[in-house]
């Protein structure tokens, strides 16, 4: 059976902090109250996303990897993970704050959890006023300073705390202290990974447990990067109509892609799977060699699978964020 580009059905994620822009904005459609996480591409255990149309309905991604091999994924992304998929990709809606926290390390993880580390990275999509981000230090910190600093509930003395606007784009590597502030939806890309260690919540009660959530507190002190960094944001430059370079890290690349007319992407070089994320307006792709139409808008997800080379995007005003290893 033929590959063709693949949309999934999201799984939707209560979270405590999360609101109802996924279904206002996005248009997501759920009936649960607080959703924060519509999990777009998902391979985690328990959460895995199935396809959504076309002869391959109902297909999850390890049954994709199973059967396509290198051509859904791409050769070299095959010999390195197996039948494994090596992204998750969200959505996020924060209402309120997310806990303050930290992903360990591929190595410590593995040790740990005999998992992958979670390095990320984040789109903002929309802001509200005075909206604000949580990434790393602002200042070089000792282990018993941070210490000093969570008992005393003075965290934020030494956290560099971001206020955003919509495009603001921030790498968040291993280590990383970080969390989304009230009002922020955005785009997450990240590895197939769901250790976090949660380092403080704000004392609330989660409305379904009755209870605190757990905190990670010592989990957390070997996982920290405690370094000052001179700047966190990605800067990064639009060419219109063409892909411009966001985030190259050694788990994924991504582009930003502004559109105002039709434009035809070779992917022959990637050996790579590749997702794009609808992060404004709306675009129509086709794969060379296709009749089919695929409409993409904000807020939907698509896999181009690896033996795809070429597709033409269509759109009049849209941003998209393209995703490869």
């Amino acid at each position: 059976m033929k590959l063709y580009p693949l949309t999934f059905n999201p799984v939707y994620s209560y979270r405590i902090w999360g609101g109802d822009k996924l279904k206002t904005v996005l248009n997501k459609s759920y009936t649960q109250d607080s959703i924060g996480e519509s999990w777009e591409i998902s391979d985690v255990k328990d959460n895995q996303t199935v396809v959504n149309s076309g002869n391959l309905e109902g297909k999850t991604l390890k049954d994709l990897i199973k059967t396509y091999k290198a051509d859904f994924v791409g050769q070299k992304v095959y010999d390195a993970f197996g039948n494994d998929f090596p992204l998750l990709i969200k959505f996020i809606d924060a209402k309120t704050p997310l806990s303050i926290q930290v992903h360990p390390s591929n190595e410590l993880a593995k040790e740990r959890h005999n998992s992958f580390g979670k390095n990320e990275m984040w789109y903002v999509m929309k802001a509200e006023k005075n909206a604000e981000l949580i990434v790393g230090f602002n200042q070089d910190v000792e282990k018993d300073q941070y210490i000093n600093n969570l008992e005393n509930n003075t965290l934020n003395k030494i956290l560099n705390i971001e206020t955003v606007t919509s495009g603001d784009t921030f790498y968040i590597p291993t280590g990383r202290v970080h969390a989304i502030g009230a009002g922020v939806l955005l785009a997450e890309i990240q590895q197939t990974s769901n250790i976090t260690y949660r380092i403080y919540d704000y004392d609330r009660v989660d409305k379904k447990t009755g209870k605190k959530r757990e905190l990670h507190t010592d989990l957390a002190l070997d996982a920290i990067d405690y370094n000052v960094y001179d700047t966190y944001k990605t800067n990064y430059n639009i060419t219109t109509n063409a892909p411009s370079p966001l985030v190259k890290s050694p788990y994924f690349e991504t582009n930003i892609i502004e559109l105002n007319k039709t434009i035809t992407r070779d992917l022959t070089t990637l050996d790579s799977f590749v997702i794009y994320m609808c992060v404004e307006g709306e675009v129509i792709i086709r794969a060379k060699n296709d009749t089919m139409d695929y409409s993409l808008k904000m807020g939907q997800t698509i896999i181009i699978p690896a033996c795809i080379n070429h597709i033409t995007i269509q759109a009049k005003a849209a941003k998209l964020i393209e995703v490869y290893l």
